[in-house]
């Protein structure tokens, strides 16, 4: 697939089963979020990795930071279901460092959150699907202990990776100019 193509084409996939990546896939969607812009060359990030008892593991931190919150029991149970929608989860967490003042910790986050999409399009660039979540859970204290997040550390999002459990009908193409304007 040429690389407009992909940008043209890419879209999420909620619906997701196995299998996951395969090792040699997974090297593959990691370097590519390895080659985002950063500056500074600061890696400002971590991918925390749940597949298997990792995803049983996501779903009892999501279910307890969910209980903690004071949600009710439908809510609860389906914070444990969350993790349960596809083969492997990647949390990617920006590590910002404040030391760098020539590099705000607002451009660490948004080099993390490139490489959140740059994942999303290695997997699609694959044959996989993937979607990108957020939601209460990555703005969580207890998602964070039990991840071993420090005080400063900002989840950017929860990669949902898997194999499309439908053929997706691409979407119309937008018309990106009606996004832009001139000076």
């Amino acid at each position: 697939m040429d690389a407009l193509t992909l940008l043209l084409t890419r879209q999420s996939c909620p619906r997701l089963t196995k299998p996951a990546p395969n090792a040699d896939q997974l090297k593959v969607i990691l370097d590519a979020a390895a080659r985002v812009p950063d500056h500074g060359g600061l890696a400002p990030w971590e991918f925390i990795i749940a597949e298997g008892d990792g995803l049983s593991k996501l779903a009892d931190i999501f279910e307890a930071a969910a209980s903690q919150q004071g949600a009710d029991d439908d809510f609860i149970e389906k914070a444990a279901n969350m993790p349960k929608r596809a083969p492997m989860i990647i949390t990617v967490v920006a590590k910002t460092r404040s030391d760098v003042t020539k590099v705000p910790e607002f451009e660490q986050q948004l080099a993390a959150g490139c490489a959140v999409m740059a994942m999303q399009q290695a997997a699609f660039a694959q044959g996989l699907g993937a979607i990108w979540r957020t939601g209460s859970f990555a703005f969580d204290e207890t998602v964070n202990k039990e991840l071993g997040l420090e005080i400063d550390d900002q989840i950017v999002g929860f990669l949902y990776i898997g194999t499309p459990a439908i053929d997706m009908p691409l979407k119309p193409q937008k018309d990106g100019s009606q996004f832009a304007r001139y000076l």
